[in-house]
């Protein structure tokens, strides 16, 4: 990486006046005896190369190297609340086991809360080699500086080399406070993770309004933070026996006390949740008027399917928000799921791909959906619904 650096010494009004007269992109100011260049410069290097001679050069940055020996280990952050651990952390933990593979690392769940002892047991029976246990009455709810301070004393003590954490509403808030207290960057809403054999973390996920995949590899920093979403990756299968070792740590109560006080929990009357459904039923807008919807809805209650959708629909208020599948929706990972109408962009194409089955209905036989469909149909759903829906009355029966 390289910078440019201004020699103060040299600076005089005339050869300041030059510079600022063959900046292409008007970067370079001067003011009071100051030379400055902002943010618009683009490092084209013609100030080096056409201005005076030795008042701007262009040098190599020296990049600190990481002693990566000194970090071992897959972490990953275990969600826990009332009993329960979120899916998302098991299917973490089957991630990491795969990427531990490749490195021979071991792996490592970070475990925050109170009355945690069915949680270890779960956890040593997915493969777990250590399990580091934070349990303590101040933790009991999520409160995020005590939470941070907990997991920032795992990263401190333990150093592992990369650490997931499920991109849920938690995670979302706890994840980049811990990267910036341990001064790394952290990749969010992963969609894909490779481990090179050197123990750099291949960070997948869209850009530029996923339009493009983009690799991010930090080969410099230790430890690699990134979030991924439930349903990205599956759920593994447990062991019948366990072998992992269990650490419990204790912090002084003045490193988990904050300002803030829970005065009460109520919970939210449960919802089935799109990322949860097994059989769905998915529009795009593709789908023409809104009342071609019926045919939709009327394949969805005969497969006993939750109804789904693309951006465009909720946009347009068809939908609710928490119907939508996508980057900016939800994530499935259905044993069924048909698309009708759906283009297949990269963004809805993210959140359900790896659905078990796919079928696609769509007029345009060089759409983008039929590359990630397990079945297509290219006709217009005017004429392939109506005929669908009759024969599942009639008694076929549609197997996965």
């Amino acid at each position: 990486m390289k910078r440019l650096n201004i020699h103060t010494d040299r600076i005089t009004p005339k050869n300041s006046e030059e510079l600022i007269r063959i900046c292409p992109f008007r970067s370079i100011s001067y003011q009071e005896g100051c030379l400055e260049i902002d943010s618009g410069c683009r490092m084209c290097g013609i100030c080096v190369k056409n201005g005076p001679t030795g008042v701007i050069t262009m040098e190599e940055m020296t990049s600190q190297k990481v002693d990566k020996g000194e970090w071992v280990g897959i972490a990953v952050y275990v969600e826990y609340f009332a009993g329960r651990m979120h899916n998302v952390s098991k299917e973490l933990i089957g991630k990491a086991r795969e990427l531990a593979s490749i490195t021979h690392h071991p792996v490592y769940a970070v475990l925050i809360g109170w009355n945690t002892d069915d949680c270890v047991k779960q956890l040593l029976s997915y493969g777990v080699d250590k399990v580091f246990v934070y349990d303590n009455r101040l933790l009991e709810f999520y409160k995020t500086e005590p939470y941070a301070s907990a997991f920032t004393d795992f990263i401190t003590r333990v150093k592992p080399s990369s650490i997931l954490v499920g991109a849920t509403h938690i995670g979302r808030s706890l994840a980049p406070r811990v990267a910036a207290r341990v001064r790394t960057g952290l990749t969010a809403d992963c969609t894909v993770l490779q481990m090179k054999e050197n123990s750099d973390l291949v960070q997948i996920r869209p850009a530029f309004g996923g339009n493009i995949m983009a690799q991010i590899v930090t080969p410099n920093h230790r430890p690699q933070f990134c979030t991924v979403r439930y349903k990205v990756f599956s759920e593994p299968i447990p062991y019948p026996t366990t072998q992992g070792e269990v650490i419990q740590i204790q912090l002084p109560d003045d490193m988990l006390i904050n300002s803030v006080e829970i005065l009460a929990i109520n919970e939210k009357q449960k919802e089935t949740d799109l990322s949860e459904a097994k059989v769905i039923v998915a529009v795009g807008r593709g789908i023409g008027s809104k009342r071609n919807l019926a045919m939709v809805k009327e394949l969805a209650d005969l497969l006993g399917a939750q109804l789904s959708c693309t951006r465009p629909l909720v946009e347009n208020g068809w939908f609710l928000g928490k119907q939508q599948i996508g980057l900016s929706g939800r994530t499935v990972n259905a044993d069924l799921i048909f698309t009708i109408g759906i283009s297949g962009s990269v963004q809805f194409a993210a959140g359900m791909k790896e659905s078990k089955c796919i079928i696609a209905i769509n007029n345009d036989p060089n759409a983008p959906i039929f590359d990630y469909a397990h079945y297509g149909v290219p006709g217009d759903l005017r004429e392939v619904l109506p005929e669908l829906n009759n024969r599942i009355k009639e008694g076929a029966n549609i197997v996965v």
